[in-house]
């Protein structure tokens, strides 16, 4: 989270001024797919906490 917040600072830092606030969101939208591209690697031992999240939540997950 502090990451994703850290980018938005820095994207927004470097434009002091904004025409309307249809451009901040536009801006905003524009980092977040940046940065989901960049989020392609795996979760170490995601099988293992899948199944206690099976365990723990079993009504909640399929």
């Amino acid at each position: 989270m502090e990451s994703v917040n850290s980018q938005f600072r820095r994207v927004t830092k470097n434009k002091k001024v904004f025409p309307n606030d249809l451009a901040v969101f536009k801006t905003l939208y524009l980092t977040i797919n940046y940065m989901t591209k960049k989020w392609t690697t795996s979760i170490h031992n995601w099988s293992e906490t899948m199944a206690h999240f099976l365990i723990k939540f079993e009504n909640r997950i399929e």
